[in-house]
C-alpha cells in the first residue's frame, strides 16, 4: 500500500497551531540558535551535534536555498527580514489559525496583532504565572501594602477583564517550572500568604517561585476557567534546564484531576509530556477532561523520538483528543519546522496504524483531519468553516472580533491575477477584492486559449501556434503567491495556474510545465534545482524632441558609476523595500554598462519560486519606475549602439538541503560534482535549442553577440563571462570548487517558468544519458572562434533547433512546443518587414 490518499489529505490540511510565542525582531538579542535547541549557555557548544539539530539545520537550509551552516542561513535572514521571513515560513506551513502565550520573555518581540499580517486568526494564550507578576509588580490599589486578599482581588479583576476584551481562547501555567505538577488545590490560605510574603521581600522584578503560591493561583484561575468555560494549557515534560524533569510527570497531577469542582475544566497536557508520554496517553484515556498536545516533542527530538513519542500518546489516548502544535517562538523557522515534520510524522504513525491493522485507510485520513486541525477548532471554541480543506472563511474566536487582513478588502480593493505567456509578456485580469473571495480564488477566471498564442507585437494568436479564440481555460490563483503590492496599498496581486477544469492543469501552462519537469528531476535524481536571476534594465525618461516624444536614458555614466546611483538612489530605495515585502532576497544592484542601465540580482531558491520571483520583481522595477516619471524596459536590446539587457540565470544542484554540485573532494578536474558536470552538459549540449526559449525575440540576437558578455559561442568557462556557460565560485566557496554555473543568453523577455523548465529538461538528459563536458575555454572565445561553434544568429535558427529537439518535446510536451515555434515564428516574419517596430518593445518588456 502507497498511501497516497493519507499522505495527500495530510498535506492539504490547513493547520491549526494551538500552542505557540511571539516572533521576535531581527535585532532581538535572543540567539537564532535556540531555533534549533533547548539548550542554553555551554550545553550550546554541543547542540550542533544532536540529531534533531543536524535535520532541523538542513531543512531551514533547503526552504532558502542557502548553504547548510547557520552562517549562511542567518546571512539570508539578515538579507531578508523578519516579515519576509515569516511570510515565507507560514505560506510554507500553511497554518490558519495561531494561538500565541505571549507571557514567554523574549528581547523585542513583536506583539499579537503583529502576528495578524501573517495569519488568518491570532488568539491568545494567557500565562496566569506572568499575569500575577504583572499585578504584584503594581502598587496596591489602596497604596497600602499586598495582602493575600488584596492580591486576589486585583488578580480576580486582571484576569476577568483580559478574559472578556483580549480574545484568550485559553489559560495556561508553567507550575513544572515553578515547583512541579503535584498541584495542591487544597492549600491553606496561610500557606498562599507565606508564599506571598516571600515573593514580596525578594523585591523586583517580581518572579513568583514558592509553591504555596503558584497552587493557589493556579486553584483560583481554575475557578475562572470553569466559570469561563476556558481551557488550560499545562507545560508537561522536557523543557530548558530550569524545569526539574522529574517534577514535571503529568501523573502528579491526580490532585487536580481528582478535584471534583474542576472535574468539567479541560486540560491539555502540553509537549506530549516526553518523555512522558505513556503517562500522558493512560490520563487522557480515563478522564474526559484530558487533552494532548505534541508541540515541541515535534520537531524538537529525533525522528525515531517524534514518531515513537506520537505513538505512544495514541496507545490509549482516543485521536479525537490529540492536537498539533509547533511551540514556535521567537522566530519564523520554528513554525515552519514544527509543520512540516509534524504532517511528516503524523503520516508515518497513521500508516504504520493502517498497516498494523488499528485503523482502517478512511479512518486514518478522518484522525489526520482530526489532529492536525478539527480538534483545536471544537477544543478552543473557534468558529471556522470547515466545508472544505482550504479554509476560505474568516476563523474568529466566540466574540466575533474582526481580523484584519493583509489589505483592506472592500469595495475599493482589487486584486491583480496575473500570468505570463508564451512571448513572455505579463498580464492581469483585475478583479475586485469581493469578488475575489466570493468565487475566483476558488473558481478562477475565464481565459481564451488564444492568451497563450500572442507575440509581442499583436494581442491576437500566431497562426502557427495552434491556439486560437476557440476554448476557454480557467485562470486559477495560487493562494500561496498573493501579496499586497507594496506601491499600492489598496492591491493585491496573485500568480496563476492554468486549468482546464479544477485538478486538471493545461498542458500550455508554463507554472505546471516547470512543476512536472520539477517532478522528474526529484523522482529520477532526488535533486532540486535552484536558481537566481541577475536583472539588467534600462531607466528611460521621456522628452519632446522637435516635437516629437521620445524616450532617452535616464543618464549617461558608466559601469558601477556611484553618481548614476546616486541619481537613481530614491527609486532603489522604493524597489529594494518592496522586493523584501514580496519575500524576494537581493543580493546587490548597481549601475550597469549601459546608460541609464542598471541590475538587481536576486538571491537564489527553489526554481519555482524563483521564477514566481522574477515575475514579481519585474512588476516592481516598471511599477516603482513610473511613480517616479521614468519608464523602467527590460528589452534585450533597447539601443543598437549601447550594450544589451540580459537576465543572467545562475544554476545549482541541492539534495536534502546541501548544494551537490561542487566535487565533495579534489578528485574533479573542474570543482563540480559528476552530478554536477553531467547536468550543465546537458545544458551546454542543448544551448541552440534553449535559445529558442531563454531568446525569444529577434531583438535578443542584437544582444547576443561576441565581445558583449553574452555568451555568443557554444562554449564553457571557469569564471568565463565571455562564454555561454560560466562557473561561479562566489566568496566564500573553497578554492577550486564550483557552486552554481551561470546562463548567459537568458534576457528580460523570457517566461521565467518556460525558461527554467527547459534548462532543468536538458539537464536531466545530461545525467540520463552520463553527458561530459568539453574542455574550458580561458580565454574571450571570438579568439578562437573558428574553434568553436556559434551559438544561433538569429531567432529562425533557434527555432529550427528546438523543433528537432525530441528531448524537450518530450519533457515539455510537443504541443506546448508547437505553440512556442509558432510564436516565434510569427515574430521573425514581422520584425523582419517592420525593423523599426522593435523600438516599441520597450512598452511590453
Amino acid at each position: 500500500m502507497e498511501f497516497k490518499e493519507l499522505k495527500e489529505a495530510i498535506n492539504q490540511v490547513e493547520l491549526v497551531d494551538a500552542h505557540a510565542h511571539n516572533i521576535v525582531s531581527l535585532d532581538s538579542s535572543f540567539p537564532f540558535i535556540r531555533t534549533f535547541s533547548e539548550a542554553t549557555g555551554d550545553a550550546l557548544s554541543f547542540a550542533h551535534h544532536s540529531l534533531s539539530f543536524k535535520r532541523n539545520l538542513r531543512e531551514v537550509a533547503q526552504l532558502y536555498g542557502t548553504e547548510v551552516s547557520l552562517e549562511a542561513i542567518e546571512k539570508y535572514r539578515q538579507t531578508l527580514g523578519v516579515r519576509s521571513l515569516t511570510t515565507k515560513c507560514f505560506n510554507e506551513a500553511r497554518i490558519s489559525a495561531l494561538l500565541i502565550d505571549d507571557g514567554l520573555e523574549l528581547d523585542k518581540k513583536h506583539d499579537i496583532k503583529w502576528h495578524r499580517n501573517h495569519v488568518q486568526f491570532v488568539g491568545r494564550v494567557l500565562r496566569i504565572e506572568t499575569l500575577a507578576e504583572q499585578v504584584l509588580h503594581e502598587e496596591c490599589p489602596d497604596n497600602s501594602s499586598w495582602t493575600l486578599d488584596s492580591f486576589t482581588k486585583a488578580y480576580f479583576f486582571t484576569l476577568t477583564v483580559d478574559t472578556l476584551v483580549s480574545e484568550i481562547v485559553a489559560l495556561k501555567t508553567i507550575a513544572a517550572y515553578r515547583g512541579g505538577l503535584d498541584i495542591d488545590t487544597h492549600v491553606s490560605k496561610e500557606a498562599a500568604e507565606n508564599g506571598l510574603f516571600e515573593v514580596l521581600q525578594a523585591g523586583k522584578p517580581v518572579r513568583i517561585g514558592n509553591k504555596g503560591l503558584i497552587d493557589y493561583i493556579i486553584t483560583r484561575s481554575l475557578e475562572v476557567a470553569e466559570g469561563c468555560d476556558l481551557p488550560l494549557q499545562i507545560h508537561t515534560g522536557f523543557g530548558d534546564k530550569d524545569l526539574d524533569l522529574r517534577l514535571s510527570n503529568p501523573l502528579h497531577l491526580r490532585t487536580l484531576l481528582e478535584d471534583k469542582r474542576f472535574a468539567k475544566c479541560r486540560v491539555v497536557l502540553l509537549h506530549a509530556s516526553y518523555p512522558f508520554s505513556k503517562e500522558a496517553s493512560y490520563l487522557s484515556s480515563v478522564y474526559p477532561q484530558v487533552y494532548l498536545d505534541f508541540g515541541l516533542a515535534v520537531p524538537k527530538l529525533s525522528v525515531h523520538g517524534m514518531v515513537s513519542s506520537v505513538k505512544e500518546l495514541l496507545d490509549l489516548a482516543p485521536t479525537k483528543k490529540v492536537m498539533f502544535s509547533t511551540d514556535g517562538y521567537a522566530f519564523p523557522e520554528t513554525y515552519y519546522l514544527g509543520a512540516k515534520k509534524a504532517r511528516e510524522v503524523i503520516f508515518l504513525v497513521l500508516r504504520d496504524a493502517c498497516v498494523s491493522g488499528d485503523l482502517s485507510l478512511m479512518e486514518a485520513i478522518d484522525a489526520a483531519k482530526d489532529i492536525l486541525s478539527r480538534n483545536a477548532i471544537a477544543f478552543y471554541k473557534l468558529d471556522v468553516d470547515t466545508s472544505s480543506s482550504i479554509l476560505q472563511s474568516r476563523i474568529a474566536p466566540k466574540s466575533q472580533m474582526e481580523v484584519p487582513m493583509h489589505v483592506q478588502e472592500d469595495s475599493s480593493s482589487f486584486v491583480r491575477v496575473i500570468w505570463v505567456d508564451t512571448s513572455g509578456q505579463q498580464r492581469c485580469r483585475v478583479v475586485q477584492a469581493q469578488r475575489f473571495n466570493r468565487s475566483v480564488k476558488k473558481n478562477g477566471i475565464g481565459l481564451t486559449h488564444a492568451s497563450m498564442g500572442m507575440t509581442s507585437f499583436y494581442d491576437g494568436p500566431a497562426e502557427e501556434s495552434k491556439l486560437t479564440g476557440v476554448g476557454e481555460i480557467r485562470l486559477v490563483p495560487d493562494l500561496s503567491t498573493k501579496r499586497t503590492i507594496p506601491w499600492t496599498m489598496q492591491e493585491s496581486m496573485v500568480l496563476a495556474d492554468m486549468l482546464l477544469k479544477p485538478g486538471e492543469a493545461w498542458e500550455y501552462c508554463p507554472r505546471e510545465t516547470l512543476r512536472r519537469v520539477s517532478k522528474v528531476l526529484k523522482d529520477e535524481f532526488d535533486l532540486v534545482m535552484n536558481a537566481g536571476f541577475e536583472n539588467e534594465f534600462y531607466l528611460l525618461k521621456n522628452v519632446v524632441r522637435e516635437g516629437k516624444e521620445e524616450y532617452v536614458p535616464f543618464d549617461v555614466c558608466p559601469y558601477c558609476s556611484t553618481s548614476s546611483y546616486d541619481a537613481a538612489s530614491p527609486i532603489f530605495h522604493e524597489i529594494i523595500p518592496a522586493l523584501e515585502c514580496l519575500n524576494i532576497a537581493v543580493e546587490q544592484f548597481h549601475a550597469e554598462s549601459g546608460k541609464g542601465q542598471f541590475e538587481v540580482s536576486l538571491g537564489h531558491t527553489i526554481a519555482f519560486h524563483a521564477a514566481d520571483n522574477l515575475v514579481y520583481t519585474r512588476e516592481v522595477i516598471r511599477s516603482v519606475a513610473r511613480k517616479h516619471g521614468l519608464l523602467a524596459t527590460f528589452v534585450p536590446k533597447y539601443d543598437l549602439c549601447d550594450i544589451g539587457s540580459g537576465s543572467h540565470v545562475h544554476i545549482s544542484l541541492w539534495k536534502n538541503g546541501e548544494n551537490v554540485f561542487p566535487a565533495s573532494g579534489k578528485t574533479s578536474a573542474h570543482g563540480m560534482s559528476s552530478i554536477g558536470e553531467e547536468f550543465m552538459a546537458g545544458v551546454l549540449f542543448h544551448l541552440p535549442s534553449l535559445f529558442a526559449v531563454l531568446a525569444p525575440l529577434p531583438n535578443s540576437y542584437d544582444r547576443i553577440q561576441p565581445n558583449t558578455f553574452s555568451g555568443a559561442f557554444q562554449c564553457w568557462g571557469k569564471e568565463n563571462r565571455e562564454a555561454a556557460i560560466r562557473t561561479a565560485s562566489p566568496p566564500g566557496a573553497p578554492d577550486g570548487l564550483v557552486t552554481n554555473f551561470e546562463i548567459k543568453a537568458c534576457d528580460g523577455s523570457t517566461n521565467p517558468h518556460l525558461s527554467l523548465a527547459s534548462v532543468m529538461a536538458a539537464g536531466i538528459d545530461g545525467l540520463r544519458r552520463h553527458l561530459q563536458l568539453p574542455d574550458p575555454i580561458d580565454t574571450n572565445p571570438a579568439d578562437v572562434a573558428d574553434t568553436l561553434k556559434r551559438l544561433p544568429e538569429t531567432l529562425s535558427e533557434a527555432v529550427e533547433a528546438l523543433e528537432k529537439n525530441k528531448v524537450l518535446q518530450e519533457l515539455l510536451g510537443q504541443n506546448l512546443i508547437a505553440a512556442i515555434t509558432g510564436v516565434r515564428k510569427a515574430e521573425v516574419q514581422y520584425y523582419s518587414k517592420n525593423p523599426d517596430a522593435c523600438k516599441q518593445l520597450i512598452h511590453r518588456y
